[in-house]
């Protein structure tokens, strides 16, 4: 196997790290590989969880085949370089969707399954790794196949990637009534209304775009957008556009910010309205803008995405007022309600509300993320470690209380922290309590 020296980020940019990386096109290389490091995918993680500085990794995006499909059950077996954006396109025409999607179609069934991700429409049906029906993990004594049953497969939920490396995984799709989306948006003029619309929704695919810069009586006011698959004339996606350079710090200055989101506001009528779009289009937005990223400029940003208990809403409405008085907030702000669903002891999701916002990385920046963190925390809430770059590991223990468990089983499958990466190192989560 070859190795290549070179420096690589996370999505976010702001952290980096240089080491030896091989990016295999054989299964039959990946025992070699998996007692050699970590693996990663499209590192689509914001921060620093698919890094190994000084180490070496695996870059399995070239791992991109279906292996099988059952098209009576919706069984898909997939190596783990495949991306749910080439799933969703092969098998939507068919009626079938993986049964949940981030907000990029470029994330792998591999990182999907180490972030145990969420998608618009976790309120019903939990989290990705809950549609898993079997992996192979190859570890450092050799492959294993793994279901649901067995405690390892939990701890490869969600686990980050310290339990080995992904050779295949078996995953429940679900079947959809058709290949487009229809969408209704609505607009909610403040954050009581906003909360008052997510809770209330019965469809399928719920998500609030917030407006981070708005203060006083419009604070949280943003746009809902409820989604259902349908049959029908698939409209054209537009063209995907570039980022070609990183952009100059004024790009998202904060009157420029604000004026964008007073006017992406008001393009949804005070009435609302349903429209019809790709599938993509609804799943993936930022999709359509390739290197999106470089709009932060060379210094990269940082997004700082919490949940909170569904009882803690005005610990989240002061986490907001805080984001949109500090001027540094971008477009880039979502709210949703979240359901309990989670596949493993270090998945993410609780049910309750999450908020994610983006932010330039700047010092001013870095400080309002810590003190969101310790509001977080205050709240009984936590953080999700796929976005993010800063938090430090006072606090994440208590976020995360199967720890411990998780812990057993990954010094059992890699007793040698073969598989420690940047995150894990920062968090000291390979460390007993």
């Amino acid at each position: 196997m070859r190795w290549k020296k070179m420096t690589y980020t996370g999505w976010g940019r702001a952290l980096s790290a240089t080491g030896e990386v091989a990016r295999p096109e054989r299964a039959r290389d990946l025992p070699t590989l998996a007692k050699a490091g970590p693996a990663m995918g499209n590192r689509r993680s914001y921060g620093d969880a698919p890094l190994n500085d000084g180490g070496r990794i695996a870059d399995l995006s070239r791992l991109d085949r279906i292996l099988g499909f059952d098209p009576d059950t919706g069984l898909l077996r997939a190596e783990p370089g495949v991306t749910l954006g080439d799933l969703a396109r092969l098998f939507a025409p068919h009626g079938w969707l993986p049964p949940v999607m981030p907000g990029t179609g470029f994330a792998t069934v591999g990182g999907a399954i180490a972030m145990d991700v969420h998608g618009k429409n976790h309120h019903g049906t939990g989290s990705f790794g809950q549609h898993v029906t079997e992996i192979e993990l190859i570890g450092p004594d050799g492959p294993r196949r793994l279901t649901p049953d067995d405690p390892l497969f939990a701890a490869t939920m969600g686990g980050l990637g310290q339990t080995g490396i992904i050779a295949s995984a078996t995953l429940a799709l679900s079947r959809r009534e058709g290949d487009i989306m229809m969408v209704t948006e609505r607009r909610a003029p403040d954050w009581e209304n906003h909360l008052a619309v997510l809770d209330g929704s019965k469809a399928s695919y719920v998500v609030g775009w917030i407006d981070a810069t708005a203060t006083g009586a419009a604070l949280g006011r943003g746009i809902v957008e409820e989604g259902e698959t349908a049959p029908g004339l698939v409209p054209r996606p537009r063209a995907a556009r570039s980022v070609p350079l990183d952009a100059p710090a004024f790009a998202l200055a904060p009157p420029v910010v604000k004026a964008f989101n007073a006017l992406y506001y008001s393009r949804v009528p005070k009435a609302g309205r349903t429209v019809v779009r790709p599938i993509e289009s609804f799943f993936f937005p930022l999709d359509r803008v390739h290197a999106w990223n470089r709009l932060y400029g060379k210094r990269g940003f940082h997004q700082f995405q919490c949940v909170v208990p569904l009882s803690e809403t005005e610990a989240l409405r002061t986490m907001l007022d805080r984001i949109a008085r500090s001027g540094l907030a971008s477009p880039l702000a979502v709210l949703k309600r979240m359901g309990p669903g989670r596949a493993g002891p270090m998945s993410f999701p609780m049910e309750g509300y999450t908020l994610a916002v983006d932010f330039p990385n700047r010092d001013a920046a870095v400080r309002l993320i810590a003190a969101l963190e310790a509001m977080t925390a205050e709240a009984q809430g936590r953080l999700y470690l796929a976005k993010d770059a800063l938090a430090g590991p006072e606090r994440i223990r208590a976020m995360y209380p199967e720890h411990g468990a998780w812990l057993d089983e990954v010094q059992k499958a890699d007793p040698e922290g073969i598989y420690t990466t940047d995150l894990v190192r920062r968090l000291k989560l390979r460390e007993a309590a």
